[in-house]
């Protein structure tokens, strides 16, 4: 289970646009990691359009954004098209980087129950240590939450 204060997994994923990231490579900035079910559902819709529009504030305090979803690069790319998006989005197809950072769960929906994401966002500060976890977001005024997380880092 990750803890705040921990060291955060490393990873590489492949992103939108064909790229790939890889967490350590960020390393100097803080790091706003949003897991998020999939690619043009209404949360996750709203969610990513919310930090595309804050991307500028993170921005300004060295902080990198980047959603991760279980969806292809592919679909992440006929979202990003599709809703303007500007954040970066990783594909974790294997789900390998989900189930790392204990994101991939069991969940329920009209009693029945599937293997899915739970919307959860991980900020990693400069160093690369876990400084705060948002565990099951709701998505109206978290993007505003984090960047006060991400501020009072950078105090």
């Amino acid at each position: 289970m990750l803890e705040e204060g921990k060291k955060a997994p490393d990873f590489t994923l492949m992103v939108d646009g064909g790229g790939k990231l890889k967490l350590s490579g960020l390393k100097g900035n803080s790091v706003v990691i949003f897991f998020y079910p999939k690619d043009d559902t209404s949360g996750c819709t709203k969610e990513a359009i919310e930090f595309t529009a804050g991307k500028a504030k993170f921005a300004a305090l060295n902080a990198e954004i980047v959603g991760i979803s279980p969806d292809s690069v592919a679909s992440h790319d006929k979202f990003k098209a599709k809703h303007d998006l500007t954040v970066t989005l990783a594909a974790d197809v294997e789900k390998a980087v989900c189930e790392k950072y204990g994101v991939w769960v069991e969940k329920s929906m009209y009693g029945r129950k599937y293997m899915g994401v739970e919307r959860t966002t991980v900020l990693v500060d400069k160093s690369g240590k876990i400084a705060k976890i948002w565990r099951k977001v709701k998505v109206p005024g978290h993007v505003d939450a984090v960047l006060e997380a991400v501020k009072a880092l950078s105090a």
